[in-house]
């Protein structure tokens, strides 16, 4: 199996363009060009990271309440780099080896099989009055500074809108939510992708 979410075996990914993004502190993520339209004279691609997004979670304990506590998505930089040796060599137990990639922590390797009792559902706000449940699987927890630390991978693909610039450099796109909206939708729903 290759070190992505899908087998290069099946020929799924083997014509699939592959890019490279860049996040503001100049990490790479490469991704698989899902799909591509124009619009507005630009042209914006759908990308799906090639390794497996992964995600540290914590539980936030509330200082009103020491028994109540809230699951929460690590995403402070800082943190991550404190607990990123760890979690790697805890994924490494897996054969899973942890990267420090651009926008997302990725992991190449074979995931696990997927069991119903390592399912986690977690309600993520996606804006201001809806809250959605996002499901992951769970791979591996750990201790660090006396915190613990569950490490997982989302079941649905996080996926990414580029925009093609000059020279064939594609820029993660930032746009008004509902202009992102609009083009997304346009490459999730367009009929070439629908059939392929």
């Amino acid at each position: 199996m290759s070190s992505s979410q899908f087998s290069s075996e099946s020929g799924q990914y083997d014509d699939t363009e592959i890019v490279t993004i860049y996040d503001e502190e100049g990490r790479s993520l490469s991704c698989y060009v899902e799909n591509e339209i124009e619009y507005d004279g630009k042209a914006y691609v759908l990308l799906m990271p090639i390794d497996l997004a992964i995600v540290i979670l914590t539980e936030e304990i509330s200082d009103d309440d020491e028994e109540y506590g809230e699951t929460v998505m690590v995403d402070d930089s800082d943190e991550v780099e404190a607990i990123f040796d760890d979690a790697k060599a805890v994924l490494g137990e897996l054969n899973l080896y942890l990267k420090r990639t651009g926008f997302i922590l990725t992991a190449s390797g074979e995931l696990p099989p997927l069991e119903e009792n390592n399912i986690i559902s977690l309600e993520i706000e996606e804006h201001a009055s809806e809250i959605e449940p996002e499901e992951l699987q769970f791979l591996a927890s750990f201790y660090s500074f006396e915190q613990k630390y569950n490490i997982c991978t989302p079941l649905t693909p996080i996926l990414f809108v580029g925009e093609r610039k000059s020279f064939g450099k594609i820029e993660v796109f930032q746009a008004e939510e509902e202009e992102l909206s609009f083009i997304l939708e346009e490459l999730l729903f367009d009929e070439d992708y629908d059939d392929n």
